[in-house]
């Protein structure tokens, strides 16, 4: 097989249909479903809304007390503010306060893991 031949493949018949460049993909169904079932099972939740770039719609982040995240595309500031009242979750945009220091915090810590688990696997005998 050869280089490019991957490539050439995904443009078949069997390739994901995509939307005329320069779209952007709105959000859906199962994003909200996603950041329902997400807020339902985590404590102290947050929602940071991060504007649209060229790139992504709008999209939420939410933020749990520990710092765990999630982040889906909600569509408008609107929407995540009208999520977060339904929820009782407070609304945040990122571009005013940042993302929370304990997001940060979390994402090191499974990077950490994630090293520490790759070290073991790395030295482990066979």
């Amino acid at each position: 097989m050869g280089l490019f031949d991957a490539l050439r493949r995904r443009k078949g018949k069997g390739a994901p249909k995509r939307g005329k460049p320069g779209t952007l993909r709105g959000v859906s169904p199962a994003d909200l479903d996603h950041l329902d079932r997400w807020a339902a099972t985590h404590r102290g939740v947050e929602a940071y809304v991060e504007p649209r770039t060229t790139v992504t719609d709008t999209t939420v982040v939410l933020v749990a007390h520990d710092g765990e995240w999630t982040r889906r595309r909600i569509g408008s500031l609107e929407t995540a503010q009208k999520f977060g009242r339904k929820r009782s979750i407070p609304v945040y945009e990122v571009a005013k306060t940042g993302y929370p220091k304990r997001m940060r915090q979390y994402t090191e810590r499974q990077r950490l893991l994630r090293k520490k688990a790759q070290r073991e696997r790395d030295t482990k005998p066979d």
